[in-house]
């Protein structure tokens, strides 16, 4: 699989990375053993890039990456991990986390102060079992910007001057902050979710313009837009942005599918390819629970899609003229 450079640091991406929200019991609860068929069929599928947070429940991602990770050359995978959240043990008192179907063992705490960002890693490499990571992004700093500019920024460049991590960023969906945070800062990469899809291009206005000025790679995650564009054809009640698509968007997906299959072209393969179209975006990051759905995405990823679709959505109105068709 190619792997890409992030920004003007030394850490390579593979194209396809593995998103580990899912392994922390996202929506529905996971086993461990699922978690690590998900992960090898992974390494069988030639993805090295994995990625994961404190928050996804409540840790259980990053133990489960890390454990899988463990009996692996360092050298040959790239791993990521996020701060913001600091995990405070608590009596779970027979209760299920709010996000994932974990127990409650912990709490969050939002915390992007300097002192919470080293504890944030330190937890989180004794979690993964790991020495270092080579990724560390900012995460969901939507609510506490001005914190995470002012003083979690600050900490991540501490670190990566010491070479305790390779490359810093941020991720987040409001393509506004992480715009100011490229143009005011000296990150690496950002990870943008659900901001330059089939459905939503709105970081061709301010953010990807920005991060070519800056030299900044961008690696794009919820590509399918909640699951809307998961499937060969949006199903009634199909999940856009975490909630149910609105008429026109599902109309809009189901006239994108009419155009994929006339090239033959699946809807989640066309998904997985336009964010590459452009050449500041490293990579495409997936959340996958089961080693089935990384095959199916795999695949679909390995698969050629032939530039005449690119045309054709581009003369029907259907993706922005200033989208380059991946080559």
């Amino acid at each position: 699989m190619r792997t890409n450079r992030l920004g003007r640091s030394t850490v390579e991406v593979t194209e396809l990375g593995f998103g580990g929200g899912p392994l922390g019991g996202l929506f529905e609860p996971l086993d461990d053993d699922t978690a690590a068929g998900a992960l090898a069929a992974a390494w069988e599928g030639g993805i090295r890039y994995f990625d994961t947070a404190p928050h996804y429940g409540i840790g259980h991602s990053e133990r489960r990456i890390g454990d899988f990770l463990r009996d692996r050359p360092r050298e040959e995978y790239t791993l990521s991990t996020k701060v913001g959240r600091v995990l405070v043990p608590q009596d779970p008192q027979g209760r299920t986390d709010e996000s994932f179907q974990v127990p409650a063992t912990h709490r969050r705490v939002r915390d992007f102060s300097r002192d919470g960002v080293l504890r944030s890693v330190e937890d989180s490499l004794a979690r993964m079992g790991a020495d270092r990571v080579d990724v560390l992004f900012l995460h969901d700093a939507e609510e506490c910007f001005e914190d995470a500019l002012r003083h979690g920024y600050p900490a991540l460049a501490e670190l990566r001057s010491q070479g305790v991590v390779g490359a810093v960023g941020a991720g987040m969906h409001h393509t506004g902050m992480l715009t100011r945070l490229v143009r005011e800062t000296d990150v690496d990469v950002v990870m943008l979710a659900g901001r330059y899809t089939l459905l939503d291009h709105s970081a061709l206005d301010d953010l990807l313009p920005a991060c070519a000025g800056r030299g900044v790679s961008v690696l794009a995650a919820a590509v399918f837009n909640s699951g809307i564009l998961a499937e060969p054809r949006p199903a009634d009640g199909a999940r856009y942005e975490y909630a149910p698509a609105p008429p026109d968007v599902l109309r809009r997906a189901h006239r994108i599918a009419d155009v994929c299959e006339a090239h033959g072209v699946t809807l989640p393969q066309a998904a997985m390819a336009f964010p590459l179209s452009h050449p500041v975006v490293a990579g495409v990051v997936l959340g996958m629970r089961s080693a089935g759905e990384v095959r199916r995405d795999t695949e679909a990823f390995g698969a050629g899609v032939p530039e005449g679709l690119w045309t054709d959505l581009r003369e029907q109105g259907l993706i922005d003229e200033r989208a380059q068709a991946p080559g």
